[in-house]
């Protein structure tokens, strides 16, 4: 088949959904811990449990959200775009809500914390899947979806630039004093921002690649998937590398503001600077993976990133002299730790194939529903330890930490994510589908 070549516009207009997805996700890594407890009211411990039962649903709709992308096509739109259509909507709903404090006592406030958070999962759930199974039609040649999601992750940090920097900064000027009201306005317009970006994708965007969807019944789907050793990697490696990464976002902000003694723009600069650093990964990845093998990038920079993070343990110090080295050593944990992230989201198509090349049964929705709930499981896990570990060390909102609190925050930032991206590492180095190897698929399963 002939290769097909992605314009500039489509890759932008693709690119355009993970901005949209990002205005959850990264509000979700980067500010809803301290939002629940600093902002909204509630104690860590709760929102630590919160964060894992919820992770729950997804054990349901994720899979089945898999399953429905596989067995509807709009005959007019295709099987994956509608949703970006019809749902964007509801979700920027769903985020505007979840920021919304309501004036309950506490007891109410945690209903309501349940009730929105779920709404949220749900709708993140029901456009993230689609989306994130898009990159397998929209072109069957790799180096074209490689660089398409380059262009995705490039949009994506943006969006998780806007959340980091912009946020907390709107969040106090929108407020004039009343923090709640301040973030329910700043995430509103993040949430309308998320809305039109998922409307801009839908409108921009095509559907190229028509791959039969086989008839086996779910139990066998689940079967042949954790046969699929490639698949399974994946998935450990989603699991792992979302725990490490949520712990060190959530806690960047409690880091930037008792550990270094910085005020909003202190916070909100010390998480922008993180994502600063990802944004530039996204542009490097795809200049390095054109000179060098991409799996062996993904491994090599998990383990430079528990390297990293034992250093800047050992060397930043609770001193305003520190403030400066604390900043370069995120910059540069940031960077390295995104490094991988283009040659993962490529990573499960191209695995979805080896599966298919390996049984003659394509097993697609389910593939990536499966690694969309390890990412939103790891984002639970993630947010239950955080919750944990705060409440563990002794954490108390808008107070000056003991001692055994700023090092809970240290290990929170560094050695404690270092060890989840070790994992991740191990895990890739495992991995087997370089671009040659994938070529011997493809002519397998002729696309």
């Amino acid at each position: 088949m002939k290769q097909q070549k992605l314009s500039i516009l489509e890759k932008i207009g693709y690119g355009s959904g993970d901005a949209a997805v990002n205005v959850v996700i990264s509000s979700m890594f980067l500010i809803i811990t301290y939002f629940y407890t600093d902002i909204f009211g509630l104690k860590p411990k709760d929102v630590a449990l919160m964060f894992l039962l919820v992770r729950l649903i997804d054990a349901v709709s994720d899979p089945l959200m898999g399953i429905i992308t596989d067995k509807y096509k709009s005959k007019k739109f295709g099987r994956f775009r509608p949703y970006f259509l019809y749902l964007s909507i509801p979700f920027g709903i769903s985020v505007f809500l979840t920021f919304t404090t309501p004036e309950f006592d506490y007891a109410g406030k945690l209903i309501y914390a349940y009730l929105t958070y779920i709404f949220v999962t749900l709708m993140f759930t029901s456009v993230t899947i689609p989306y994130i199974s898009f990159i397998g039609v929209l072109t069957n040649d790799p180096k074209e979806r490689l660089s398409a999601s380059g262009y995705r992750l490039f949009f994506a940090k943006v969006a998780a630039f806007g959340v980091s920097i912009l946020v907390p900064i709107m969040a106090k000027q929108f407020g004039a004093g009343d923090m709640a009201r301040g973030y329910q306005i700043a995430m509103g317009i993040m949430a309308l921002s998320g809305t039109l970006l998922f409307l801009f994708s839908f409108f921009t965007t095509n559907e190229r690649v028509e791959h039969v969807v086989e008839k086996t019944p779910y139990l066998e789907q689940v079967k042949y998937l954790f046969n699929n050793s490639q698949w399974v990697l994946l998935l450990g490696s989603c699991l792992s590398g979302t725990v490490g990464y949520v712990i060190r976002a959530s806690v960047a902000i409690f880091y930037a503001k008792y550990y270094l003694g910085g005020d909003e723009v202190v916070q909100s600069t010390f998480m922008g600077t993180g994502v600063a650093a990802a944004i530039l990964a996204m542009p490097a990845s795809t200049l390095i993976t054109k000179r060098f093998c991409k799996v062996k990038l993904f491994w090599i920079s998990q383990f430079i990133v528990g390297v990293i993070s034992v250093l800047m343990f050992l060397i930043v110090k609770p001193q305003p002299e520190s403030m400066l080295i604390a900043y370069v050593m995120y910059f540069i944990l940031s960077f390295i730790v995104d490094l991988h992230a283009p040659v993962f989201w490529t990573a499960i198509a191209e695995a979805v194939d080896h599966g298919q090349a390996q049984t003659g049964v394509r097993v697609s929705g389910l593939a990536f529903g499966g690694i969309s709930f390890a990412q939103k499981a790891g984002m639970g896990i993630a947010g239950a330890v955080v919750g944990l570990l705060l409440d563990a060390f002794g954490y108390i909102p808008d107070t000056i930490q003991s001692e055994t609190t700023l090092l809970g925050l240290a290990l929170m930032l560094t050695l404690i994510p270092g060890t989840f991206h070790i994992i991740n590492g191990m895990l890739i180095y495992r991995y087997k589908i370089t671009d040659k190897y994938y070529e011997t698929i493809k002519a397998k399963i002729h696309i």
